[in-house]
């Protein structure tokens, strides 16, 4: 996704109903759904970039995974990271079919990483990863403005998600890179 790139508002509405339809199949067979022929969808849904999907149940996070560059198209890589996300976020236990009608489907696009210096960040525009040796940690632009951090605040709690101090941001050896996200979820289409 480049930082021109959008998707349309049934582009958008695709995509969560894919999530939705992938999460429901799996936790009934352990399989996915079928996915369309590519040459019925138009190329914002085969572009290949990165995407994280975030399931909420009541509001609280339920599970977070996603790629920083697509391996594939996007509606491919959005229904396999909706089943990392239900199955396979180590902070969670795997979801329960049970669970499903209490979710909400959150859907962020990104734009290529790209490093940055911290003063570059913008709450609210950027997500923060940050990498230093073995250590490495992402938040999405989302999260900044939900907790109404600062700039410096995004960047401690990046390091802290990355395992790091809250100040490994300021050290030489830190490598700091940004990317921006269209965000999109279920409530949206209500």
């Amino acid at each position: 996704m480049t930082e021109e790139f959008s998707l349309k508002t049934e582009e958008k509405k695709f995509l969560l109903e894919l999530a939705r339809k992938t999460l429901e199949a799996y936790a009934r067979s352990g399989r996915g759904v079928s996915l369309p022929r590519e040459t019925e969808l138009g190329p914002n849904l085969k572009s290949r970039c990165g995407a994280f999907v975030s399931l909420h149940k009541l509001g609280e996070l339920r599970g977070c995974i996603g790629i920083f560059e697509g391996r594939g198209a996007l509606y491919e890589t959005i229904g396999e990271m909706a089943v990392s996300a239900g199955w396979q976020d180590p902070r969670f236990p795997p979801l329960s079919e049970r669970e499903l009608k209490d979710l909400e489907i959150e859907i962020s696009v990104l734009t290529p990483l790209r490093p940055a210096r911290a003063e570059e960040v913008q709450v609210g525009k950027h997500g923060i990863y940050i990498t230093r040796g073995h250590c490495h940690g992402v938040l999405l632009p989302q999260v900044a403005t939900e907790y109404g951090w600062d700039r410096e605040t995004f960047l401690e709690h990046t390091c802290l998600k990355a395992g790091l101090p809250p100040e490994a941001w300021k050290e030489p050896g830190t490598k700091i890179e940004i990317f921006s996200a269209e965000v999109f979820n279920e409530k949206d289409f209500e």
